[in-house]
């Protein structure tokens, strides 16, 4: 049922209940047919409202700091599993307590803190927990550094030369993630890099984490090498394969919903005004960089259209993305749509200048609208002193 922005404050972040559960149910065939882990990433996807949903099709779900992890336990029941680049030693107990399963970036953070894990098992035996470390197999297709994980100087994951020749004592699993909105054929080249440098310590490990970048519900992405990669490697090996995809769970499952609060000529320049912010509310599309789609545009400058540069509404220089022509001149009020903006969006959001963050809505399966949150004043004193 098509949407009613009628019905929905600006700007919202809306969440489609409908698209997300399709997402979730070709990846929960890819998990059956693989005989694999699917697991969220709250890193790209944190709107604990809807894990009760998440929750009817993974196995789980990834933290990246305490925070999550505790949303993990709290809003879906799950014990996390947990990777940091480091750990606070005054919050690792408690992290220990509420994950199934830890990640070490460098064997020195692993030395560190084996002697707690070590105590933790023994003091709780009914506690299943199990170590891994991350390895860089130093092979990325990501082209953009900041995302590349692989860059000479990573800080992310230990190199086959500084690993010997038997996995430590107390370390179970392996874990890599290198991938970003990539296909199979790259994971696929991925696995070669890795098994290369790596094949010795796989046979002995008793889980591999894949990591995330596996951007299986994009259209077009070749989900039968999936399977077989992932079929094919945990035969080899003999062991369990987790994948904790970020982008894929809500790619595509939903809208910004944003007003045109302003229209003005800049030195021949038509530039719209909205009631949101690149920078703050959408800052992946100045740091990867890309342009977002909008509803109802043509995503290049046309000729002979309507044309506008969207402006964010911060005092910053730079809060603006791209042209993009319509088919009728823009008025103050319209609505501006901007797609895909569910992962690593709301995640994201600041209250840089004061803004206020966009609500949080679900466009329900039965066609109607719930807020789920709103902001204001409460919301930006908090994140301050």
């Amino acid at each position: 049922m098509p949407i009613n922005y009628s019905q929905i404050p600006s700007p919202c972040f809306v969440l489609e209940e409908e698209l997300l559960r399709k997402n979730l149910q070709l990846i929960d065939s890819v998990q059956q047919a693989a005989g694999c882990k699917i697991i969220l990433a709250l890193k790209g996807f944190s709107m604990y409202s809807v894990f009760p949903i998440v929750k009817e099709y993974l196995s789980g779900a990834t933290a990246s700091s305490l925070n999550e992890v505790k949303l993990i336990n709290d809003f879906m029941g799950y014990q996390a599993h947990t990777y940091m680049p480091a750990y606070l030693d005054q919050e690792f107990d408690e992290i220990l307590i509420r994950s199934s399963h830890i990640t070490f970036n460098s064997l020195s953070q692993w030395e560190r803190f084996k002697g707690r894990v070590e105590d933790f098992k023994a003091a709780n035996a009914e506690h299943k927990l199990s170590c891994g470390i991350r390895v860089n197999p130093q092979y990325s297709e990501v082209t953009t550094d900041m995302y590349n994980p692989c860059v000479p100087g990573s800080r992310l994951g230990v190199t086959r030369d500084k690993l010997p020749d038997q996995l430590p004592e107390g370390i179970d699993g392996i874990h890599f993630h290198t991938l970003c909105e990539n296909g199979s054929d790259t994971l696929e080249r991925t696995l070669e890099a890795l098994e290369s440098r790596f094949e010795g310590l796989l046979h002995q490990a008793k889980w591999l984490n894949m990591g995330g970048g596996h951007l299986m519900t994009r259209k077009g992405y070749d989900i039968k090498k999936l399977i077989i990669l992932v079929s094919n490697i945990k035969e080899k090996y003999n062991l369990e394969v987790i994948l904790e995809p970020g982008s894929a769970i809500a790619w595509r499952t939903g809208e910004l919903v944003t007003t045109v609060l302003d229209v003005m000529d800049s030195q021949g320049v038509n530039v719209a005004i909205l009631d949101t912010s690149f920078a703050a509310h959408m800052p992946d599309t100045l740091e990867m960089p890309y342009k977002p789609s909008i509803v109802g545009s043509h995503h290049e400058a046309a000729e002979n259209k309507p044309t506008y540069r969207m402006g964010g509404m911060t005092c910053l220089a730079g809060d603006f993305i791209g042209d993009y022509s319509f088919d009728r001149p823009l008025q103050i009020g319209d609505k501006i749509i901007f797609e895909d903006m569910i992962h690593y969006t709301m995640v994201k959001t600041s209250t840089f200048n004061g803004v206020n963050l966009p609500s949080i809505g679900i466009w329900k399966m039965g066609g109607d609208f719930q807020l789920v949150r709103s902001f204001g004043y409460e919301s930006f004193k908090e994140r301050l002193s």
